[in-house]
């Protein structure tokens, strides 16, 4: 690939900041969504949860796609020469990489929590199941002995 003159290499130094910078905001956006994922599974709603987690699959997917974008124009931005001193795109990397390892650490603490929550779920139904109350037949008497015959005349 030849190296692009100062207008294309102006280009994809302008597209690439701006990616990196949407890339960014949308790992805050996932930070946050993470967190309040995280009261929610503290708090039990399986609703509040399940939107959540829809939340969160399409913040990944916008990610993967910006991602998908920004590869290439990296690419290209290395292979265009010398970086100018004013350069912010290393920065801006570092933020993101910072932003990555937030958001891994905190997807790792809420499966954490979720799988606690879903083991404290199986306890109790666990407890039901065991419960004479709430059984199948729903009686506390299903195993007792009953008269078949009655005398009536006494």
């Amino acid at each position: 690939m030849a190296a692009p003159d100062n207008t294309q290499r102006d280009a994809i130094l302008r597209r690439l900041r701006e990616l990196l910078v949407r890339q960014s905001e949308r790992f805050n956006s996932y930070l946050a969504a993470l967190e309040k994922q995280q009261a929610v599974i503290k708090s039990g709603s399986p609703e509040e949860l399940i939107a959540h987690v829809e939340l969160e699959e399409r913040i990944i997917a916008d990610i993967f796609s910006i991602q998908k974008v920004i590869d290439p124009l990296e690419a290209a931005y290395r292979s265009s020469g010398p970086f100018p001193p004013s350069d912010d795109i290393p920065a801006l990397k570092i933020t993101l990489e910072k932003l990555q390892t937030q958001a891994a650490a905190q997807t790792a603490c809420n499966r954490n929590l979720l799988s606690v929550r879903m083991a404290e779920i199986r306890a109790e139904i666990d407890g039901l199941k065991n419960n004479p109350f709430t059984g199948p037949s729903r009686s506390a008497y299903r195993n007792s002995v009953t008269a078949s015959l009655i005398d009536l005349q006494g």
